[in-house]
């Protein structure tokens, strides 16, 4: 599968890692804010062996692109900011592009965008895309429903320099109807992210934890959300659309 990916910061960047280290997937491009690394390859500058091109762009060479058909893609990947869906969307429904977005805020006006993108292509939207984070979000709905008497908290951690509250855990918060108030977030060091749902029980406790380790994680998810909508129709999918078919066996 061609892709092209927008976005080369810390996340864009891991991301693009292990597009380059997947044996199914190739990297033909790259679109940044900045011109600092045009027209260098991705691969060189991270360091990594591959015959892929993953030929850095910035925004204002995206219409040579899209013109050169050598730089053709299946799908665009997305790490950037909320504005790029303007920039990528038509010339994903030009080309029929699968289109994996992992932005964690969109305004009103940008969410009925990807509606409107769904009718005509693949799309899937994810503020969190890690596969983990959200097998956890789905079993925290299962154990709600078993045990709805049960004290719910939920805990996140991450980096010092976050001053906000994870999205991620307002998220959670919002699926199992809890005050995103009571959530306890933890700042220090470099952590990543890690959240926990806590499920306190008169007489035991369950923790479901999920804890991001590096941020190849997001790369992982996002290969495994193209697997797995590419022999989807058109629509606008969630993380939790391709991952609760798994909760049947």
């Amino acid at each position: 599968m061609k892709i092209g990916l927008f976005g080369f910061g810390k996340a864009g960047r891991a991301v693009a890692s292990v597009i380059l280290e997947s044996k199914d997937c190739m990297l033909k491009w790259v679109v940044r804010k900045t011109t600092v690394l045009d027209h260098r390859s991705a691969p060189e500058y991270l360091g990594i062996k591959s015959d892929d091109p993953g030929l850095i762009y910035s925004k204002n060479e995206f219409t040579e692109i899209e013109n050169d058909k050598n730089l053709d893609v299946d799908a665009i990947i997305d790490f950037s900011g909320a504005a790029s869906i303007h920039e990528y969307g038509e010339y994903a429904v030009r080309h029929n592009c699968i289109v994996v977005t992992a932005i964690s805020k969109y305004s009103e006006k940008e969410k009925t965008y990807l509606k409107e993108l769904g009718q005509s292509i693949r799309i899937l939207w994810s503020p969190n895309i890690t596969i983990g984070i959200n097998f956890l979000l789905i079993a925290a709905e299962v154990l709600k429903k078993i045990a709805p008497e049960a004290d719910i908290e939920i805990l996140e951690e991450h980096f010092k320099t976050k001053s906000e509250v994870s999205g991620t855990a307002k998220v959670l918060a919002r699926h199992l109807d809890l005050d995103e108030n009571n959530i306890k977030a933890i700042r220090a060091g470099g952590i990543v992210g890690k959240h926990e749902i806590l499920f306190g029980f008169p007489y035991q406790v369950v923790r479901l934890v999920h804890e991001s380790i590096s941020r190849e994680a997001f790369g992982n998810g996002a290969v495994f959300a193209l697997r797995n909508i590419k022999d989807k129709p058109a629509g606008l999918y969630a993380m939790e659309d391709i991952i609760k078919p798994y909760f049947s066996i």
